[in-house]
């Protein structure tokens, strides 16, 4: 069609709809939401993607062998899934997420004319650092870089301590990308929980039930800092607190002589009034065993488990920047500035618990797929992104 001859069409026109496939990486058939946030992320992306005016169809691309089956935990006829094999010729836009395609696919790839972006959402250069230093297996001699993308986008979270790390090595430019969140999956898991697993107000002669639930896997995310802040306020008043939870960290408390020997020195453990627990989803947590919840983070200033905890009504201590108008934030690492946001929650949250809800969502909106800003962003981007020629 030459359009050059017709003004009007030209006004008219539009180009084709892309269609996009996000990869996901499976490691079991029946694996579980809540055990990291990629897949959810994968999920996200999708429904926001969705969304945009030049998007016709979203599929998630399983990488690995795993089947995909009704077992799943989304529902495939609203997150279409399929396997690499099925996929491969049914997409325009490939964003490599959850699992990553090898040389010998991104060539395939490039001679269909498809896209390629990588869209990172891991703090990468933290996880290969302590891999070098530690010996944490990530790939060794088998390590593949791919040096193909059209485009490499990254979470804001990410940008600070991986951009670096992603554009040398891959490449090319990386550019901050809109971070996606949806309660979807939460509202599930909590339908049939009483109260739906919202806050409730604990019982004052009880003492409030605190929480730490970082995991506890890398530096990014350690239960220290947040441990320290409910020793402060247990120092400063031992009946308001009735119990300390600390998940993921059974193996430390059993074989850490360290992490033993620094437990030992707090009041709130010598007296019997903490516990050091295995691994919990968070919803389910949150609604039976929790009041307030005490976390830290060190380069990585937003994700889901705070959004998931602020959405459902609880006091989140947080020192998470990127979102410091969510919660009770306390900057950097001043665990007294936590104590105090801490015992302000346990003083005044019940007083203002249904308003605090309501602001924690309104506030969160900016995250959601159907966020007119942020699918606007993503469609701009997939534009920009299938205009350029292939790399």
């Amino acid at each position: 069609m030459n359009l050059s001859n017709n003004p009007d069409l030209i006004s008219s026109y539009t180009p084709a709809r892309l269609r996009i496939g996000i990869t996901i990486g499976l490691s079991h058939p029946e694996e579980t939401l809540w055990n990291n946030g990629i897949k959810q992320n994968a999920v996200f992306l999708a429904d926001a993607l969705k969304n945009c005016p030049n998007v016709d169809s979203v599929v998630l691309v399983n990488t690995t062998d795993i089947p995909i089956t009704s077992s799943f935990p989304w529902d495939l006829q609203i997150w279409p899934t399929k396997s690499f094999l099925e996929a491969k010729d049914q997409v325009d836009v490939l964003i490599e997420l959850g699992g990553q395609i090898s040389a010998a696919q991104t060539a395939y790839f490039k001679d269909k004319g498809v896209h390629l972006i990588s869209y990172c959402c891991g703090v990468e250069y933290i996880q290969m650092m302590e891999a070098i230093l530690f010996s944490r297996n990530m790939g060794g001699g088998n390590l593949f870089i791919n040096q193909r993308y059209d485009d490499i986008w990254m979470i804001p979270q990410v940008a600070n301590c991986s951009r670096a790390y992603f554009e040398v090595f891959r490449r090319h430019e990386a550019r901050v990308v809109p971070f996606v969140w949806s309660p979807v999956f939460l509202l599930q898991k909590t339908a049939a929980m009483p109260f739906q697993g919202l806050w409730q107000q604990p019982d004052p002669r009880n003492g409030w039930r605190l929480s730490v639930m970082e995991p506890n896997i890398n530096v990014v995310k350690f239960c220290l800092y947040p441990i320290l802040i409910a020793e402060l306020v247990y120092r400063n008043d031992p009946e308001a607190i009735n119990i300390l939870q600390v998940c993921n960290t059974l193996p430390m408390a059993q074989k850490s002589m360290e992490f033993i020997a620094l437990m030992n020195k707090l009041d709130i453990v010598k007296n019997h009034k903490s516990v050091f627990l295995g691994r919990y989803d968070t919803p389910t947590f949150l609604a039976t065993n929790t009041d307030a919840v005490i976390s830290h983070q060190w380069e990585n200033p937003l994700n889901y488990f705070y959004l998931e905890v602020c959405w459902q009504g609880y006091p989140l201590i947080h020192n998470a920047e990127l979102i410091s108008d969510l919660g009770y934030y306390y900057a950097g690492n001043d665990v007294q500035a936590g104590a105090k946001q801490l015992l302000a929650a346990m003083s005044n949250h019940a007083y203002n618990a249904a308003q605090y809800m309501y602001d924690q969502r309104q506030q969160i909106a900016r995250f959601l797929p159907n966020n007119p800003d942020l699918v606007a962003s993503y469609s701009a981007l997939l534009t920009e992104v299938v205009a350029r020629p292939l790399r």
